[in-house]
């Protein structure tokens, strides 16, 4: 499930990418525009410029801006970034598996197995998006026909 962390980094992220290229915005606009909390979001885009997505500067003629066009930042990538791995359950993870306790066969596992195909097909889906295409997919009527989503 997407947390409140994850789903505000999107909308700073789509803030930011509908920005004029070469232009930025504070911490404050970006809060104000989308509701949500200022020292929240400080905490999230830190995260997100730590994780290569953002560049910022201080001062006037500052703020945050995108590290790279909308086209290369993939929405699976942000949403890793701020949430971890999509999988619904640690042992169908592919980058922080865990396995269960009570599992007694992991290959026969109808609920890891079930549950990897659910990761593989958010992984599909976020990973094949970027920020543009959330753009265009908002913007565009029967966009949803594009992703066949």
């Amino acid at each position: 499930m997407l947390t409140n962390k994850g789903k505000y980094g999107l909308k700073a992220m789509l803030f930011l990418a509908r920005l004029e290229p070469g232009s930025s915005a504070m911490g404050q606009e970006i809060a104000t525009a989308n509701n949500i909390p200022k020292k929240f979001l400080d905490a999230i885009l830190l995260e997100l410029r730590n994780a290569g997505m953002l560049r910022s500067k201080k001062g006037p003629g500052g703020g945050y801006a995108l590290a790279k066009s909308p086209r290369e930042i993939r929405i699976g990538h942000i949403i890793r970034t701020l949430d971890g791995p999509l999988a619904p359950i640690n042992c169908a993870s592919k980058s922080a598996y865990v396995p269960c306790q009570d599992c007694e066969d992991l290959k026969t596992c109808s609920v890891r197995i079930t549950m990897s195909k659910v990761r593989d097909a958010m992984s599909d889906i976020l990973d094949g998006m970027s920020l543009q295409d959330m753009i265009v997919f908002a913007e565009t009527p029967n966009a949803d026909l594009m992703y066949n989503i």
